[in-house]
């Protein structure tokens, strides 16, 4: 198919940008799958290529067509659903946001996948932390998990030197992260301390990777109790993750606002800076060797000769000591689609054994099958720091995946920003709790 006939079939809205269609005709018997690809990162793709080749190989009746989205996160979940309003443009397979599932089950985009996950017996090899992630509200499956991922702090050992503290740093509490960062501003300078994600332009990463991952480690522990199924505001938690956040950033042991109002500065921006020794820690993820790996949109040929991953503590050392959140993508079958037996086809093919672990050693992701060992050469080849990650999954949180967090999510994100520029935390946490009470409906909140 041609570039012009593809983005004709796609152009359901002038939201939608161009997208490359990679196969024959669609007809009766091609299937279409749609994923993200965005900027350099091509690795998504290229195990769609992979599975594209060996599902047809294995079965010549099938034809797939690969449908890139051109699109970041947040643009490329709404030009799918717009794609999945018309019976001409919905996806027969789709990589699906484990958070976005309930959302997308809501509006009836998703088929659910448990007559066929019952029939598979692999499906006993996922870890259950990943396979809860895919279940909706309504207590059926609706994805099969590709890989995780885990967060917490990475340190520069030789940043850590320059300021005096050990190379085999475990921070027991908040303390001992801002005592870190002092030190660091005292005696390493032109350095930053502490990075986070901070900036409005960084999205859902200031929620989850930033507050959330805070919030989970106070006494609070939460943003949403599932047991009595109501959002937690007014939250002492949310006061302390503001608190910590101001001083960071109050304290100069941050990046600048004007850093943290850029873009760049939170995809390039802090990449660059610590491949030149400028940023003593960062609270991120298991992600980042991928990334600093050849091929990787930030290729860092000492980095592990240089950066160190820990644990991020809970607030004051409280059981259990450690706290992480993961993410995850799925692979789903559209409601509409009309091929499902071969969709899931599909689906297991890219995520049997062998497919999983190539996904996981391609694009440097935590793998979520019991059967593919952490300590698998492939993958420690790839990332050497992959056991200690791996090692997170099962004190891991994953975001709440009901309908309307992305709403609660984005006043996460104007909060942070607001302490960040100098706001009071302690009137920012309160005027949250406010706007959240607000969104969800004073029934569905309980304070914390």
């Amino acid at each position: 198919m041609s570039v012009h006939r593809a983005v004709a079939a796609l152009a359901l809205s002038v939201l939608l940008l161009p997208v490359t269609a990679c196969g024959g005709d669609s007809g009766e018997h091609t299937l279409k799958v749609v994923y993200q690809r965005y900027g350099e990162d091509v690795r998504v793709e290229a195990h769609m290529k992979r599975t594209k080749e060996a599902l047809e190989q294995s079965h010549p009746d099938v034809e797939v067509e690969l449908i890139p989205v051109v699109a970041p996160d947040n643009e490329y979940l709404s030009k799918v659903q717009l794609m999945q309003r018309s019976p001409a443009t919905a996806p027969d397979v789709l990589y699906e946001d484990s958070f976005n599932i309930n959302a997308d089950v809501d509006a009836g985009y998703l088929a659910p996948l448990d007559e066929f996950l019952a029939k598979w017996p692999d499906w006993q090899q996922f870890v259950q932390v990943a396979r809860e992630s895919a279940r909706a509200v309504d207590g059926r499956t609706y994805g099969v998990p590709m890989a995780t991922d885990t967060r917490g702090l990475w340190f520069n050992r030789q940043v850590f030197a320059r300021a005096g503290l050990p190379e085999n740093w475990q921070p027991k509490n908040w303390a001992d992260i801002i005592a870190a960062a002092r030190a660091i501003k005292e005696k390493a300078p032109g350095v930053i301390p502490f990075a986070m994600p901070a900036g409005r332009p960084q999205g859902e990463a200031v929620a989850m990777q930033s507050v959330e991952m805070l919030l989970y480690g106070t006494r609070t522990a939460t943003l949403y109790d599932e047991a009595q199924q109501k959002w937690v505001a007014p939250s002492k938690g949310m006061a302390d993750v503001l608190g910590f956040a101001n001083d960071i950033f109050g304290g100069g042991l941050g990046p600048s606002p004007a850093q943290v109002a850029d873009p760049r500065f939170g995809d390039r921006g802090v990449e660059e800076l610590t491949k030149q020794g400028r940023v003593g820690i960062r609270l991120d993820g298991s992600w980042l060797p991928a990334h600093w790996s050849p091929g990787g949109k930030a290729e860092w040929a000492e980095w592990a000769r240089t950066m160190t991953p820990a644990a991020m503590p809970t607030q004051f050392g409280q059981a259990p000591g450690r706290v992480s959140l993961s993410g995850g993508w799925t692979l789903a079958i559209g409601a509409r689609s009309k091929k499902k037996d071969d969709a899931f086809r599909f689906i297991t093919t890219a995520l049997d054994r062998d497919g999983a672990l190539a996904f996981a050693v391609g694009a440097g992701q935590l793998p979520v099958r019991r059967d593919i060992a952490r300590e698998d050469p492939r993958l420690v080849e790839r990332n050497p720091t992959v056991a200690f990650w791996t090692g997170l999954i099962d004190i891991t949180h994953y975001r709440p995946t009901l309908t309307i967090y992305p709403r609660v999510s984005q006043e996460l994100q104007i909060a942070m920003d607001q302490v960040v520029n100098g706001a009071d935390p302690a009137d920012t946490a309160t005027a949250w709790s406010a706007k959240v009470t607000r969104i969800v409906g004073p029934a569905n909140t309980r304070a914390g």
